[in-house]
């Protein structure tokens, strides 16, 4: 990626329309190595964004969804205690002649600690996510979904691979990453995440996009809609966000609503049509409620 227009070309060539402020925050963070912690309401493209970039540049995508109790052996690596304990069951009888004509019980003991040393080891390592995308040799893009969601030890946790990109494995030693990752966090803003973690993140914040970038991602995600169907269902999405509803449309609701309407064959928008799908924009019966009398009204105002 040469520039930010080069970058803003590429990301529309994998279906993401990403507007300049996107584009610049992408840019700096892979050519400064700095993780990118992306902020904004469920649904405005936050993770598309971290897929489409892996897209972009032909890298993998190693995705960790965060969770409320998430802990080290869940994101980093754990033992394979079954084969742990399967080998060692195998192992007992050459074990027992091994330790048998030790002198001494300091001498068996050592040599039992470096029988025990093997079961430590690489074969028996099961990586989890943060540990594939340190041993990706090549480079890959790490996803951490919804890190808000995870409690505050584990915030802790992750700066030292957010800093260093490297790990520390008591048994193994310091594990540092041949190629850094280009490591996407986001955020639906459900606690606040602490200043350590925003201080090793450049910050970006995606809010609802403005008509004209919301028809240039219609017509991306839905090849062939009409233009004057785009401007009246963008139009009224952008309506209904100005109502004091539980839930507004997110860019993923107008895009999944776009391609209901093609489904249903409607090549511009009624009242019938609206009614019967929008359920699809939105997620609370409060307030389709709402929105139901305002239909006509809705479609009537000026196009956006």
């Amino acid at each position: 990626m040469t520039s930010v227009d080069a970058l803003i070309e590429g990301l529309a060539g994998v279906g993401y329309i990403a507007s300049r402020r996107i584009a610049t925050a992408l840019y700096m963070a892979v050519n400064l190595q700095k993780p990118i912690l992306v902020e904004g309401s469920a649904g405005v493209g936050k993770t598309e964004l971290a897929l489409s970039t892996a897209t972009l540049l032909g890298l993998p995508l190693i995705r960790m969804q965060c969770y409320e109790g998430l802990d080290e052996s869940k994101a980093l690596y754990e033992w394979k205690y079954g084969k742990q304990l399967l080998y060692t069951q195998i192992l007992k009888d050459r074990m027992g002649a091994a330790l048998g004509d030790a002198p001494d019980m300091d001498a068996a003991m050592d040599r039992l600690h470096g029988m025990g040393d093997l079961f430590f080891s690489e074969p028996f390592l099961e990586p989890r996510p943060l540990m594939k995308a340190l041993r990706e040799d090549d480079g890959c893009v790490l996803l951490i979904d919804e890190i808000d969601k995870s409690d505050e030890a584990f915030e802790a946790f992750l700066l030292e691979v957010l800093s260093a990109y490297q790990v520390s494995i008591p048994e193994l030693g310091v594990m540092k990453a041949k190629t850094p990752p280009i490591v996407f966090l986001t955020s639906n803003n459900v606690r606040d995440l602490g200043d350590a973690l925003k201080r090793r993140c450049l910050h970006l914040h995606i809010p609802l996009p403005d008509a004209a970038l919301e028809k240039k991602i219609v017509a991306s995600r839905v090849p062939g809609i009409e233009e004057k169907l785009t401007q009246e269902l963008v139009s009224f999405v952008q309506s209904l966000r100005t109502m004091d509803l539980r839930k507004s449309p997110s860019i993923s609701e107008t895009v999944d609503w776009a391609r209901a309407l093609i489904l249903l064959n409607a090549d511009s928008l009624d009242a019938e049509v609206v009614r019967d799908s929008l359920n699809v924009l939105l997620k609370f019966e409060q307030d389709i409620v709402a929105v139901e009398p305002q239909i006509a009204e809705l479609i009537r105002r000026p196009l956006a």
